[in-house]
């Protein structure tokens, strides 16, 4: 497909993120996701009746497809399709993605994107056996037994494989938040966020956490491990999404956006689901024709940080250049949302660098998996 004729990103938003059990812990997912839906109508410059469809991940809600709950509790018509997409932390990500192939294969307008409330999520119970009483689990198997670690523990593995230090992992940890605290306090995130009842702004970056302070806290996973709750990222609450269209249809309204150059999904071993995001960025690049020296702005899940230094340093990657205005360890990782996170920030940083400014988000997920995507501000 010529570039352009790609798909094009036209309005992005999302919510404060919230830490589970504070700002945002009353409100279930749909209520998280359908004024973000909605809010991307009027910046689109479109009306509820131009939708052909809405694409949500989510990966611990209720079920029933929340995608379709949540445009409905936005008010767009019965007649708009909805699904919802599981890729764990990748979910969001690969909405959008979807939500791209639709638009080459004849949609107009799609929106995408993703929400997730853990404090609402219902709790879930394998079967009794025997008479015995049922079991609560955290969460789904991502892979068989064998390979199924909990996700501190694998990626705390993988930097400890990677040889990534634990002074490396705080001083990258407190740097997110260093970047994160500023830009929301200079008001930098304003424009994309949709306030959510008294939420207006994101809860969790924290300007004075210094590497000295996160160098006190215990490891986390495992004995002697480098992971702990200060370089791993919080469990919280969210909504993001973004309108997909045409070209076509960005041509008539005239309104700037990111032309979707390409993405790519990709596997890795399922034991260590934090390299997931490797082979997706090289893949995607390759298919963009675009190499790491051209990215203007990189948006990295911020799911560990030995997970991302580990994944930086094996892709050559200068780790400074990733989430400039801080990342998931800092603001969240509200794990059906955060993929369509990435891509509302690359919206926002892109088009303030003007036209031809090119863009990369990637992320990783469990069971091992990677998505990125390359964009271009046009």
């Amino acid at each position: 497909m010529r570039a352009d004729a790609a798909p094009v990103i036209v309005a992005a938003a999302r919510t404060p993120i919230g830490t589970a059990g504070h700002a945002l812990k009353e409100f279930t997912v749909e209520r998280l996701a359908a004024p973000v839906l909605i809010s991307l109508l009027p910046r689109a410059g479109l009306d509820a009746a131009d939708v052909d469809e809405v694409l949500l991940g989510n990966c611990m809600g209720p079920g029933g497809n929340v995608a379709r709950l949540s445009a409905l509790a936005a008010g767009l018509p019965p007649s708009v399709p909805a699904l919802t997409v599981d890729r764990q932390c990748a979910s969001g990500l690969t909405a959008i993605e979807l939500a791209a192939q639709l638009v080459r294969n004849g949609a107009g307008v799609v929106l995408a994107g993703g929400a997730e409330s853990a404090s609402t999520a219902p709790w879930r119970f394998w079967p009794p056996e025997a008479g015995a009483e049922p079991v609560r689990y955290a969460r789904a198997p991502f892979a068989p037994a064998a390979e199924d670690l909990d996700m501190g523990l694998a990626n705390d593995l993988l930097a400890e494989e990677a040889g990534v230090t634990r002074a490396r992992q705080d001083a990258y940890a407190a740097r997110s938040h260093r970047l994160a605290a500023s830009a929301r306090d200079a008001g930098v995130f304003d424009e994309e966020i949709i306030p959510v009842g008294d939420a207006r702004r994101d809860e969790r970056p924290r300007a004075g956490l210094t590497p000295q302070r996160l160098s006190r806290l215990p490891a986390a996973f495992r004995p002697g491990g480098t992971v702990t709750a200060g370089n791993a990222c919080g469990v919280s609450d969210g909504a993001a999404a973004v309108a997909v269209v045409s070209a076509e249809v960005q041509r008539r309204s005239g309104i700037p956006g990111l032309r979707v150059l390409a993405s790519a999904t990709t596997g890795v071993a399922a034991a260590r689901p934090g390299r997931g995001l490797v082979p997706a960025v090289r893949l995607a690049l390759e298919r963009a024709g675009t190499s790491q020296e051209q990215l203007d702005v990189i948006e990295l899940n911020e799911a560990f940080a030995g997970q991302v230094l580990a994944c930086c340093d094996e892709l050559g990657l200068d780790p400074d250049r990733v989430c400039t205005q801080g990342g998931a360890l800092a603001l969240g990782h509200p794990w059906g949302a955060s993929g369509a996170i990435l891509v509302v920030r690359l919206f926002s940083q892109l088009l303030a660098r003007g036209e031809g400014s090119v863009g990369l988000a990637a992320v990783a997920a469990g069971g091992g998996q990677g998505v990125a995507m390359v964009v271009e501000s046009c």
